[in-house]
């Protein structure tokens, strides 16, 4: 891509707080990020980090009464400022979200081939055209007779081949980005590496972007061009993932790296950051990891520290240039 064409996302300082004296913190602080044509791109982070509000707000699905600020762009068009029928062409073609429960996409009364050929259906498609397309769908998923399966209820899936089918659903429309909230998670450690390998494979073929939200640091490794790492709310570094992991240049990124496991014989054993998460009734100044920051100075609980450039990336961290030892 040239710097000239337009990203397939662009998050510009995205603020997202809850009405009222509902968190003491914003849900989102200034998230910026992008995502390029083709590009995948990994957002990392515990639970309660705001991973998954981030990638919900791609589609303009926000928490009730939520007040935001900054730009959610697609394409360029900005996806806040959109009204109900721009949001509804939006989350038809141009996005597609994989969620991380398949069972939660899909109706279980309704027969797998009416979930898929719904959306076709609704842009147009004659339905035969939009049953043939289907059925090409699930083939390009690895599902064992397509036509089969079409006439099949939820329930007669496994968890994997469910998401497959979900994965389907979700490129039926061609989409420009594919937003994927930890959809491996909670499926068994074989069936993850066939979801990813069929991900990266349709991805590459169509030239998708992807934002893919995980809070497995070995498996954005492996798939991710480049790594945001997200901590209550705000985005505290992010690099190219070879030098991300190379050398962490904030603490919380060593934190997740020194504390996943390694299966080499000669491998550390996994280290787990000290304390807890800052929760949304929290908001403690200067940085949010001091607390929990075997490197913190007294500037720290003072100071919050800017999202700077350091070396090739960005970090928000008053110590960023020390190194950070894993």
């Amino acid at each position: 891509m040239t710097e000239y064409e337009t990203p397939a996302l662009e998050i510009d300082g995205l603020g997202i707080r809850l009405p009222g004296e509902q968190a003491a913190r914003p849900i989102l602080d200034g998230v910026t990020l992008r995502v390029r044509a083709g590009e995948t791109v990994g957002l990392v982070g515990e639970s309660g980090s705001g991973k998954s509000v981030a990638c919900r707000s791609v589609l303009g699905l926000l928490p009730p009464r939520a007040r935001t600020s900054g730009e959610v762009r697609v394409a360029g068009r900005d996806v806040l400022a959109m009204n109900r029928a721009e949001l509804a062409g939006l989350r038809a073609g141009q996005v597609a979200m994989i969620f991380q429960d398949p069972r939660a996409s899909v109706n279980p009364l309704r027969r797998v081939g009416d979930f898929l050929t719904e959306g076709l259906r609704g842009a147009g498609t004659p339905a035969a055209a939009a049953e043939n397309r289907a059925e090409e769908l699930l083939d390009a998923v690895g599902i064992r007779d397509p036509r089969g399966a079409l006439r099949r209820y939820p329930h007669q899936f496994s968890g994997g081949m469910l998401q497959r089918v979900v994965i389907a659903a979700a490129l039926a429309g061609e989409p420009a980005l594919l937003v994927a909230d930890e959809p491996t998670t909670a499926l068994d450690v074989t069936t993850q590496a066939e979801i990813i390998a069929i991900l990266t494979r349709l991805q590459a073929a169509r030239g998708t972007g992807m934002l893919f939200v995980t809070h497995d640091l070995e498996l954005a490794s492996a798939i991710c061009d480049r790594v945001y790492v997200m901590y209550a709310g705000r985005i505290v570094e992010t690099n190219g993932t070879d030098a991300l992991f190379d050398r962490p240049r904030h603490p919380y990124t060593a934190g997740l790296l020194a504390c996943t496991p390694h299966i080499e014989a000669a491998a550390a054993a996994p280290r787990p950051i000290p304390g807890r998460p800052v929760s949304l009734a929290e908001a403690p100044p200067g940085c949010a990891f001091a607390a929990r920051c075997a490197h913190a100075q007294p500037r720290c609980s003072e100071e919050t520290p800017e999202l700077a450039h350091h070396g090739d990336g960005l970090a928000a961290c008053h110590r960023a240039d020390e190194g950070i030892k894993l």
